[in-house]
């Protein structure tokens, strides 16, 4: 029991990292940025062939893993949904139209890694960074899960304190709330919009590195499998709420492995449809989802 509580703490924190900055970026600039998985992926991948060269210890890949999401993430933003939002002819065709642009930069991420490594699993054998057990007698607790837990609940406190404390996260909130009135009030849409794709591509891109660390190697398409987990995660807990993330997630990986130890585990990837559909059912704004207000 205390061993499916670790594992499911680790996968949990996983979920949170990669679903934590798809919600805040859907819940306060509008955008759901399907190519956040690929974004993730291919972080960890351009890690691997960065420490492939020159070994590196953890902190550096992590930092790498970052910075590479953070970058393609902006691309993304400032090469594609940007351009499409000032074309659109209202909003709801330009959710329409960011959607599929997101699919396509996704594709293309996934296809640049499918090509170089030849679909075969990747990881980072190189590094100076070896894995540790510890066994506490009940328990058997790796220094990656350690780091995981940690890191996870590091940055969503640290997103937590960003929105709720700062200048530019109070920005964003409002933004999230009525975008016409928070410009109207002298907020740069644009540069929040950026610094908030930043700070979700960089979130991507630690849990890429950290869950290849965690599993010893991914696969290109492993991104795909992790977006399902995001939106169920997001649908659960509510879009843009960073503790309605944590607890989406936390939900999302104690079902998950219960499933898992109680049966064959062909039915994990099932619970996450399964709850998607359930709550959309009971309560569709999630467990910490704000109430929409339309003014007319």
């Amino acid at each position: 029991m205390a061993q499916d509580v670790i594992n499911a703490a680790t996968l949990g924190s996983l979920y949170l990292l990669f679903a934590l900055g798809m919600s805040l970026a859907w819940g306060t600039i509008g955008i759901l940025n399907f190519a956040h998985g690929s974004i993730f992926m291919f972080s960890a991948f351009v890690c691997h062939l960065i420490v492939r060269e020159a070994a590196l210890p953890m902190p550096v890949a992590v930092l790498i893993g970052l910075v590479v999401g953070a970058v393609i993430s902006v691309l993304v933003q400032v090469l594609a949904f940007e351009p499409i939002q000032r074309r659109a002819a209202d909003h709801r065709r330009a959710e329409l139209q960011i959607l599929v642009g997101g699919i396509g930069m996704a594709g293309v991420l996934l296809a640049i890694a499918q090509r170089v490594t030849k679909s075969v699993p990747f990881g980072f054998s190189e590094s100076t960074f070896r894995v540790h057990v510890y066994d506490l007698g009940f328990v058997r607790l790796s220094n990656v899960q350690i780091v995981i837990v940690v890191a996870a609940c590091l940055l969503a406190g640290l997103a937590g304190w960003w929105l709720r404390s700062s200048r530019s996260g109070l920005a964003l909130r409002a933004i999230g709330v009525d975008p016409e009135v928070a410009t109207m009030m002298g907020v740069d849409r644009r540069k929040l919009a950026v610094a908030i794709m930043a700070a979700s591509g960089g979130l991507a891109g630690v849990a890429g590195v950290l869950l290849t660390y965690y599993l010893g190697s991914i696969a290109a398409e492993s991104g795909d499998a992790f977006l399902l987990k995001a939106f169920a995660a997001i649908v659960l807990g509510g879009v843009g709420s960073v503790g309605g993330a944590a607890v989406g997630a936390a939900i999302l990986a104690v079902v998950e492995t219960i499933v898992l130890v109680q049966t064959s585990g062909t039915w994990v990837d099932a619970v996450s449809f399964g709850l998607i559909f359930l709550m959309l059912l009971v309560r569709p704004r999630g467990i910490f989802g704000r109430k929409e207000v339309r003014r007319t």
